[in-house]
């Protein structure tokens, strides 16, 4: 067997090993992604085809096309609850994408880096609380008889607890809990994000002249703009399934904050007060739609999920 025969062997045994290989990766890939896909199913998808089922359908089965829509569209709750949670959105957004974006550039320039797993440990604790517990505690601190802020809260105008859940004042008051329980979270992530950047980068970059706001404004920010785009959509899902928080500050204020006062309150009473499923059903899709429009939207005008060419 000539040199040249024995190389071509070699290579062929070499090819011929790396099958099994790459079929065990694949099956060991599929097994990986079949416990999510299973839960997706169970809880996403098919939740979601019945919900979509029960808007198109009255409570007798029978289709009724876009009517469950149209009916709850006109009822008097349905368009204050969505201004609501449009507002709360807003406000809720650009807080969290300004401040956390803000905080976390400081603290990757200005911290040691000895000290920065403590600063990110200590923002992280308020997400550790679930979100009930979060609320008792805020309303904790909104009480002005209770308060250790109290003071700040006289200097507001804001006396009595009535005046602090006063419905002009909702909206940011339940910014100031999301952001307390869920900016930690994200400014570890955010974090994380900045600390894949090439020192080499940055380094050239001061080598430039940049100084360290120009640096993170031309250079950080957007390296990092996928990133803080998936934060955006996550945080705009969660902010449209707004119901825990309204609702014990409804429970505890006596009545004083509307039991309506977010689109999943609405839909929550048309179910289990009205015991109208197909109309809370309705409700949930509109959510599901206006959600996915913005998703999409970012999506589609970030190019999140677009490869970086190498």
């Amino acid at each position: 067997m000539t040199l040249l025969e024995t190389e071509r062997v070699a290579v062929s045994t070499r090819r011929l090993g790396t099958v099994p290989r790459r079929r065990g990766r694949r099956a060991a890939g599929y097994l990986f992604v079949a416990g999510y896909a299973l839960l997706l199913l169970a809880f996403g998808v098919f939740p979601t085809a019945y919900s979509l089922y029960l808007a198109m359908t009255n409570d007798r089965g029978q289709f009724t096309g876009l009517n469950q829509f149209v009916r709850v569209a006109q009822d008097y709750r349905f368009v204050p609850a969505f201004t609501h949670m449009l507002v709360y959105l807003v406000l809720w957004l650009v807080t969290l994408v300004v401040l956390v974006v803000l905080v976390t550039v400081v603290l990757r320039s200005r911290v040691r880096p000895g000290t920065s797993a403590l600063f990110r440990f200590l923002y992280y604790i308020p997400g550790a609380l679930a979100g009930v517990a979060s609320v008792l505690v805020w309303l904790f601190m909104l009480d002005p008889d209770l308060s250790p802020v109290s003071w700040l809260l006289d200097a507001l105008g804001m006396h009595t607890f009535a005046a602090v859940l006063a419905p002009g004042n909702l909206p940011l008051v339940l910014m100031l809990i999301a952001f307390w329980t869920g900016a930690g979270g994200w400014i570890v992530v955010m974090y994380g994000a900045l600390n894949n950047i090439p020192d080499e980068v940055l380094e050239a970059a001061r080598m430039d002249g940049a100084g360290p706001w120009r640096t993170a404004w031309h250079i950080q920010i957007p390296m990092i703009r996928q990133w803080i785009v998936y934060m955006t959509i996550m945080a705009f899902a969660t902010g449209t399934q707004l119901f825990v928080e309204p609702q014990l500050l409804q429970t505890a204020s006596l009545g004083r904050v509307s039991p309506t006062w977010s689109p999943n309150q609405l839909a929550y009473v048309y179910a289990f007060q009205q015991g109208d499923f197909n109309g809370a059903a309705a409700i949930s899709f509109c959510l599901l739609v206006v959600g996915l429009l913005a998703a999409g939207l970012l999506v589609a005008r970030s190019n999140l999920f677009t490869l970086d060419e190498k």
